[in-house]
C-alpha cells in the first residue's frame, strides 16, 4: 500500500482549514513512516534511550495513536474490541514478528483507515468515543498533529545517531 504523497504546506494556504489539517497530518505521517527507510532491522530495534524507544517501536505507536483517534474516538470501539493495546506504553513493545515492512505496512493501512473515518465530518463534529468526553474533529486533529510531530523529532535524533554509529562505527 503506497503511502499518499501529502500536497506541500504552500499548496493548501488557501485551502479550508480541514484540508489544511490533513496535508500537514500526512506530512507528519509520511515522514515518520521514511525514518525507517534504508535501515537494517537490527538497527531500528536498537536502543539508544532508557524509555522502550526505537524507531521501529515509534512507527508501531503512530500506528496506535491512529487507531485511538480516528478508530476508537470515532467509532466508540473498545481498545480490545480493536485489537489494540490498552495503553500507549504497552503500543512501543516489539514483537519477534514486527519488522519494517510489517510496521510499515500497518501504520499505512491505519492511516488510511484514518482518512475514510473522518471524510464526512466536519471539524465542529463531535467525536464520542474518547475518555475524555466528547471532542471536536478540530482538537483531535491538533492533538494528533502534535504528537506526530514530537515523535518525528524523536526519530529524527534516533535516525542521526544510527547513521553516525553506522559510519563511524
Amino acid at each position: 500500500m503506497p503511502d499518499p504523497v501529502p500536497p506541500p504546506a504552500e499548496d493548501v494556504v488557501d485551502q479550508p482549514a480541514k484540508v489544511q489539517f490533513e496535508a500537514f497530518l500526512d506530512q507528519h505521517r509520511a515522514a515518520l513512516n521514511s525514518c525507517l527507510d534504508g535501515l537494517s532491522e537490527q538497527q531500528v530495534r536498537r536502543s539508544l534511550v532508557p524509555s522502550k524507544t526505537t524507531l521501529i517501536g515509534l512507527v508501531k505507536h503512530a500506528t496506535f495513536v491512529e487507531k485511538v483517534w480516528f478508530d476508537e474516538a470515532v467509532t466508540c470501539r473498545s481498545r480490545t474490541e480493536l485489537g489494540i493495546e490498552a495503553g500507549p506504553d504497552e503500543s512501543f513493545e516489539l514483537h519477534e514478528h514486527d519488522t519494517v515492512a510489517s510496521v510499515r505496512e500497518a501504520h499505512l493501512a491505519a492511516c488510511e483507515a484514518s482518512r475514510r473515518a473522518v471524510a464526512a465530518l466536519g471539524l465542529d463534529d463531535l467525536l464520542h468515543g474518547n475518555r475524555r468526553g466528547p471532542l471536536p474533529l478540530r482538537w483531535v486533529y491538533l492533538h494528533v498533529l502534535r504528537e506526530l510531530a514530537q515523535h518525528c523529532g524523536h526519530a529524527d535524533i534516533l535516525r542521526e545517531q544510527l547513521l553516525h554509529d553506522a559510519a563511524h562505527g
